[in-house]
């Protein structure tokens, strides 16, 4: 046989249209179970490096678009298609045919068949039994055989049918499938026409290798647009990377509302949208909500989510190293998606603020494990970024937060978005503010505050003795204003590894508790003093803040921040999420599954059904074979059948033999 013919053969078989129809059920089943089209961080963070790598090259974070799930449905739009012309001539010609060409014989071995004899002679018989055929809605013909005539009929030609509707659905499905795949767009990427971008760029940076121009062609994508914005574009997300779509029109958003529960959890969100069409003389307006589209000139407009479109934002920076002659803070007035240079000490800082919540549902980080939800309410994200690049993340609350009956300011903090947050917890004092922890911060980090105090309490202690001491004096102030310099500059850690690094093991024991001790000796002087006069160390509530106090500022080296960021005004701005798809094939694959119904209807309920009567003279008139078969056996043709013949036994009105 010929390449070309066995080519076709091959193309036409049932073997590889199987194999690709299953190869498509398991792409299909991955696409489900795995999350397309997300963040290269993500699968990063829940697959590993290697898995991540292997996943992105057989192209499972987008397998719907992937090159090879496009390359099997072209072959299966030419493996079905080929299948339909092979065989179409075939069924068109079973659909009418009423097969003549069988024997008596083989009608006495199939496994329907009744034989009976008739008093009447053969052409009368012949005549009844071709009216009692016609009457249950069979086409019949008469045929002459040798010894006798055959009648052959025939119902539900129409079930080849739906074969053949069945296989031109695939077809039809599978290329609507191929013209939302975006086929065009893969071959021009990989002729260099169009380059993925993955830097994170202003619309107007973005260069027009990553830009696509109004067509016909579909796409999926996302934009993000504050109130009273507009946008004529769309994102749509490639592999690690993104192309921007331009629309035949522009989207202005009017309003955004959002409806929350009691807890503060959003309950339902929807926008005002109103379209800007150069083909129209006046703009189109209508409210979009989730799952209540906007369906214009084929884009169908989604309300997607909703987030932060720029909101404004006053903070107070308060200081937290290095010496300061005010506890006062700085101000700043900023906004959402802004970045801000800030000068502290001689060290200058990027600020740049990347979101704003006005709620905050989430688990009590005051309580481990825990699963109680709770509104903690406005809250700011930012990044600190050093002149190295090098950065930070942090979210701080507004309002403080109570745990174990006593206030706090809170401050989450973490290097990576890989990490959860670890949260900083700064006292809020008598007043429910900050002045009291930033003034014993500073209080701690003023070189004449802390000598003071130190020879104050070098002068006590050293009073008992007989006569005076400078060199023992001198040692025990140096020792006093270390301890706090090594405590303010790196906590309790720091203070442990100098008693265990320095002092002899003989004398560890015994100075490693006076050293803690002058140290706490000393904090509680400088708190009492310098901050909270009128207080008395009898007072429970002075004491649970200084303990507080001493515990944040021990981690404070570990917070990573020279500032403490604290929200005191914003003014809100919403942003609305728009998915806007354009799938040109939609209708195609509607029409497809119109015709697969239609030929399943016909398959199943539509059964091809065939009837020969072999009639023959006999000595007292007319000998009836009988015999039937159908596309689809069991007990329905079981019933079919019996009924058939029991019609034509009456008709002819005798007996069965």
């Amino acid at each position: 046989m010929p390449f070309g013919k066995r080519l076709f053969a091959f193309l036409g078989s049932m073997d590889l249209a199987i194999t690709l129809l299953l190869t498509l059920a398991i792409a299909s089943v991955i696409g489900t179970v795995l999350q397309q089209n997300q963040p290269y961080t993500d699968y990063v963070l829940k697959f590993g490096p290697f898995w991540f790598e292997v996943f992105e090259q057989l192209g499972l974070y987008d397998v719907y678009s992937a090159g090879w799930f496009l390359l099997i449905l072209t072959l299966l739009v030419i493996s079905t298609g080929v299948c339909v012309i092979r065989h179409f001539p075939s069924m068109v010609r079973d659909m009418w045919q009423l097969r003549t060409q069988v024997q008596k014989k083989s009608l006495r071995l199939m496994p329907h068949h009744a034989q009976w004899s008739v008093r009447t002679p053969l052409e009368t018989t012949t005549t009844t039994l071709r009216d009692v055929i016609k009457q249950t809605g069979y086409r019949s013909r008469l045929v002459e055989k040798q010894g006798g005539l055959l009648i052959s009929a025939m119902r539900g030609g129409a079930n080849r049918l739906g074969y053949l509707f069945t296989h031109i659905a695939i077809v039809v499905i599978c290329l609507g499938g191929l013209i939302d795949g975006n086929l065009s767009l893969k071959l021009a990427e990989l002729q260099g026409k169009i380059q993925i971008e993955t830097r994170d760029l202003a619309i107007r940076d973005i260069p027009a290798q990553s830009r696509l121009p109004v067509g016909d062609k579909a796409f999926r994508g996302t934009v993000s647009i504050p109130e009273g914005k507009s946008a004529d574009v769309v994102f749509l997300p490639v592999r690690d990377g993104y192309l921007l779509q331009a629309l035949p029109f522009r989207i202005e958003v009017e309003e955004f509302r959002v409806e929350h529960y009691p807890n503060g959890q959003p309950k339902s969100f929807e926008s005002d949208l109103r379209i800007h069409d150069p083909e129209l003389a006046a703009p189109l307006e209508q409210t979009i909500a989730v799952n209540h589209p906007w369906i214009y000139k084929g884009h169908a407009i989604y309300q997607a989510s909703f987030s932060d479109g720029g909101s404004h934002v006053s903070i107070k920076a308060w200081p937290l190293s290095g010496q300061s002659t005010t506890t006062g803070p700085a101000s700043l007035d900023t906004k959402v998606f802004s970045t801000s240079e800030m000068q502290v000490g001689e060290q200058l800082f990027k600020l740049e603020m990347i979101n704003f919540r006005p709620f905050n549902i989430n688990p009590d980080p005051t309580e481990e494990d825990s699963d109680n939800l709770r509104n903690f309410g406005p809250s700011i994200g930012f990044k600190i970024r050093t002149e190295t690049g090098e950065a930070q993340e942090f979210e701080n609350y507004m309002f403080p937060v109570p745990r174990d009956g006593r206030n706090f300011f809170l401050s989450g903090v973490r290097n990576t978005p890989a990490e959860q947050f670890a949260y900083l917890y700064l006292p809020a004092d008598e007043n429910g503010q900050l002045e009291g922890f930033i003034a014993f911060n500073q209080a701690l980090r003023n070189e004449s505050v802390t000598s003071r105090i130190a020879g104050e309490m070098m002068r006590d202690a050293l009073s008992v003795l007989p006569a005076a001491n400078a060199e023992l004096e001198q040692n025990l102030q140096s020792t006093l204003e270390t301890l706090l310099s090594m405590f303010v500059r790196g906590g309790f850690d720091e203070v442990r590894r100098f008693i265990d690094d320095e002092l002899p093991d003989s004398e560890r024991d015994s100075l490693a508790p006076a050293y803690l001790g002058m140290l706490r000796e000393m904090l509680s002087r400088i708190y009492f003093t310098e901050v909270a006069p009128d207080a008395s160390i009898d007072d429970p509530d002075a004491m649970l803040f200084l303990q507080d106090a001493v515990d944040a500022i021990g981690i404070l080296p570990r917070y990573g921040a020279p500032v403490f960021l604290q929200l005191t005004d914003f003014k809100h701005i919403e942003s609305t999420g728009l998915q806007i798809a354009k799938a040109p094939g939609k209708n195609i694959v509607y029409f497809g599954c119109l015709l697969l119904v239609i030929g399943v209807f016909l398959q199943f309920y539509l059964p091809q059904r065939r009837f020969w009567l072999w009639v023959e003279p006999s000595e007292n008139g007319s000998q009836i074979l009988l015999a039937g078969s159908s596309n689809r056996r069991g007990r329905d043709f079981d019933e079919a059948f019996n009924q058939q013949h029991e019609k034509l036994l009456a008709a002819t009105r005798t007996r069965e033999l």
